[in-house]
């Protein structure tokens, strides 16, 4: 027989169980919490991988567009560019052909009657730029009686205009092959006025250019004007 107050052995046991279950059930729940904690943590995570991945493919396709907008705007701009050289070239080119053809021109008409006219006019030019009371003529060789017939009247005019005298020497240096017209000079040729054709043409083509290229082409956006040529040309 036990003894009073003494717990038997199946009561011993059931205690136990209550005991393991008791624990078991703590363990359980302490499973449970770190399980959630865990997948909470895991999802907080794999959400902030997530957005930082997703923020670094935005940048790196974001980098790669202007890297591509850049580069066709470049491609775009430089065949421009090629298209606008290739079209100024044909301009100057078309412009430098129709100078060349005057030019031709030029030689051709240096001779008849209107070739004596201009010269009358060319050396009476000279003279009133001059001012000179000595004046030297050059001019081609095959000019020679066309060039004194022309400074007889000339220098007549130029009396009439001015009230001075002027003294004309003769100077036939100038190459038959050129456009024809004078080149006047004083003070031992210090100072000088060039009034040959091929000289007033090139004069022409600056102060024609701009209409030139604008009846041409059409008015440009930018309003280019050429400079002047002054016909007294000092000698160092």
């Amino acid at each position: 027989m036990s003894r009073p107050g003494a717990l038997s052995d199946n009561e011993i046991q059931g205690e136990m169980n209550k005991m393991v279950a008791f624990i078991s059930q703590e363990a359980r729940e302490k499973s449970r919490e770190i399980q959630v904690k865990a997948d909470e943590e895991f999802a907080i995570e794999k959400a902030k991988i997530v957005r930082q991945e997703s923020l670094a493919i935005d940048q790196q396709f974001e980098k790669k567009r202007k890297q591509a907008e850049t580069g066709w705007k470049i491609s775009q701009s430089t065949a421009l560019n090629s298209s606008r050289l290739k079209v100024l070239q044909a301009r100057n080119d078309h412009l430098e052909q129709l100078f060349e053809d005057a030019g031709k021109d030029v030689k051709e008409l240096a001779s008849g009657d209107k070739y004596a006219k201009a010269l009358e006019a060319f050396i009476l030019e000279v003279l009133l730029i001059l001012l000179s009371p000595t004046v030297t003529l050059a001019h081609r060789p095959k000019d020679t009686d066309l060039i004194k017939k022309a400074t007889e009247s000339a220098n007549s005019s130029y009396k009439e205009m001015s009230g001075r005298e002027c003294k004309i020497e003769f100077d036939a240096s100038l190459p038959d092959d050129s456009a024809g017209g004078v080149v006047g000079s004083t003070l031992g040729g210090k100072i000088k006025v060039d009034n040959t054709l091929e000289e007033r043409l090139k004069i022409l083509r600056e102060k024609m250019l701009p209409e030139l290229r604008s009846a041409l082409f059409g008015k440009d956006k930018a309003n280019v004007t050429s400079p002047s040529r002054s016909y007294l040309t000092p000698e160092n």
